[in-house]
């Protein structure tokens, strides 16, 4: 049997109104686009040093970004430099330095062609909980002075202004 124009014309609609409708991926890609370039932008401000859980830091209003240099920890018992444990808290030479510490400081700056040219000294930030007494610090930072390491940072966690 013909169909009629009508039903013809009809049937068109008919299909053309209940097919399924496509999916417009472009505006999807467009704003995806936006995202990765403003979070690659934006990823670059932010500068943490990698510190151990059991070290907890004091607490300063210093408004200093921390730089990327050596990484001198202070956990517990050991000593650490970029993670790895190089002297323990005990084994202090008799003029008051730590060997470990400052034959790994050594290997550091032969490694490192970046620290060859520094003429006044060598940077590194320290790390310590804030239990550590001061006497340990200051014999930690006799080592790293005695290893050509004088620029030496505290690292801290910052605390608001208002705040006590």
């Amino acid at each position: 049997m013909k169909l009629s124009r009508r039903a013809k014309r009809m049937q068109r609609h008919y299909r053309r109104m209940h097919k399924t409708g496509g999916l417009n991926l472009v505006s999807l890609m467009d704003i995806f686009t936006i995202l990765v370039f403003f979070l690659m932008v934006n990823s670059s401000d932010v500068k943490v040093l990698q510190q151990d859980k059991s070290v907890e830091l004091p607490l300063s209003v210093a408004k200093q970004q921390p730089k990327e240099n050596i990484v001198i920890a202070v956990s517990g018992s050991n000593i650490l430099v970029q993670g790895r444990v190089v002297s323990s808290i005990s084994e202090v030479s008799d003029d008051g330095l730590f060997p470990g510490l400052k034959s790994e400081l050594d290997y550091q700056a032969s490694k490192n062609q970046s620290l060859q040219n520094v003429r006044d000294g060598y940077p590194v930030t320290l790390i310590a909980d804030k239990n550590v007494p001061y006497k340990l610090l200051k014999k930690i930072m006799a080592t790293c002075t005695a290893a050509s390491y004088t620029r030496v940072s505290l690292a801290v966690s910052r605390k608001l202004e208002g705040k006590g």
